[in-house]
């Protein structure tokens, strides 16, 4: 006889999921091993994200070679492009205003640490600015030659070995972040738009905007069914308890931000995007190149750029966001093709090369990337999650191997 539909799929949903299960099983307790152990200690450096042997990964090789291929040939492409006129801009920028850029531009970093300082109390972590801020910065090094956005994922493990909190949690503190981030990224952006447009919208700018608000109407949808549904469709799934515990703790750190600090992230979401737009100005103001761009047009290009960063086929967008910079200057505000060529590779210099030097000193350097004991005090050790390493474990096995 054939099985009726609809059967029942729950013993092969569990049985599917059981390795999961018993690999979560297998991973030690780190949270609470490195509070208690410091010999530990040997064990979680070796452990951290080897960044040099992911490097002679060909596959992340590739995701960095291929772009900067399909990039020259680009500007290659471009209707007047000139490589000598393009390394006469470069070299020709003043030195003054690409400092204003390179300080407007790391400000924004103990922004987002404080940021995501207020958004981990919520879970129950006491996390300094100093060291949210440092573990934000090494996780954009990450971000920067690894493609997939895995920066986010070396993030949320390095404050699980250096603070006794569930990395599911973390998670969700991330995530909502993001969250934050794209709503800010869309409204100034709508905002930036009308203002440097009101004579008239562009086609591409019209295309532009209405894709923001899609995106904008997809995640206000999909964070209320979160909120309202998720948990209850989790616990109806013939899941393992612990994957539901998994659920509930990234749920949590999702939506645990304190009601009082929500003026003050939105704040400080506002003043980290205005960073952005500043140090492509001041990039523009470098090159001294007679386009009119404004504040509203920064606003414009480096939003719509740091949207084109969440791609995750290649670092930090390497070739996707340059592209876009040059399509954007030269389409809309009708630049010329070396000079937004110019303006693109100074800019993406700044913002991404500045931060692999950097970030890779700071690599080298931090405490926090060999698995540090956690700085919170005793009273955080009965924070929330801080036993929930075993559930987590899987995840901190991909970030080790990542």
């Amino acid at each position: 006889m054939s099985e009726p539909s609809g059967g029942d799929k729950g013993p092969e949903i569990r049985e599917r999921t059981e390795p999961f299960v018993r690999a979560l099983d297998e991973v030690p307790d780190v949270g609470d091993a490195v509070k208690e152990d410091p010999l530990l200690q040997d064990d979680l450096s070796e452990g951290a994200v080897p960044l040099t042997d992911r490097l002679r990964n060909r596959r992340t090789q590739a995701s960095i070679i291929v772009p900067i291929i399909v990039l020259i040939l680009f500007a290659v492409a471009l209707p007047g492009f000139e490589l000598d006129t393009l390394v006469g801009h470069v070299l020709g920028a003043d030195p003054w205003w690409l400092l204003a850029a390179f300080v407007i531009y790391y400000l924004g970093f103990p922004l987002r640490g404080y940021r995501w300082s207020l958004l981990l109390r919520g879970i129950g972590a006491k996390v300094g600015v100093r060291d949210s801020t440092e573990i934000i910065f090494v996780s954009w090094l990450v971000n920067s030659v690894v493609p997939a956005k895995l920066g986010e994922v070396y993030r949320a493990w390095l404050l699980k070995v250096n603070y006794p909190v569930s990395l599911s949690a973390t998670f969700g503190t991330i995530f909502i972040e993001r969250m934050f981030d794209i709503f800010a990224i869309v409204i100034l952006g709508l905002g930036a738009a009308f203002w440097s447009f009101r004579t008239g919208l562009d086609e591409t700018v019209r295309l532009i905007m209405l894709l923001g608000i899609v995106v904008v109407v997809i995640i206000a949808i999909g964070l209320f069914s979160l909120r309202n549904f998720g948990r209850r469709l989790v616990e109806r799934l013939p899941l393992p308890e612990r994957a539901k515990g998994l659920y509930e703790r990234f749920e949590e750190g999702v939506f645990s931000t304190d009601r009082r600090t929500l003026p003050m992230v939105a704040m400080l979401t506002l003043l980290i995007w205005t960073t952005e737009a500043l140090r492509l100005l001041f990039v523009t103001y470098a090159l001294d190149f007679e386009i009119s761009l404004g504040i509203s047009g920064a606003f414009f290009v480096a939003l719509v750029a740091s949207l084109l960063t969440a791609v995750p086929f290649t670092p930090a967008g390497l070739g996707i966001v340059e592209a876009g910079i040059v399509g954007l200057l030269t389409v809309v505000y009708q630049a010329d093709p070396n000079e937004a060529a110019a303006i693109a590779l100074v800019d993406r210099a700044i913002s991404v090369l500045s931060v692999i030097v950097l970030g890779f000193i700071a690599y080298l350097l931090s405490p926090k990337t060999k698995g540090g004991r956690p700085t919170a005090s005793n009273d955080d050790a009965d924070a929330p999650g801080a036993g929930d390493a075993e559930e987590d474990g899987s995840v901190e096995q991909e970030a080790t191997t990542a």
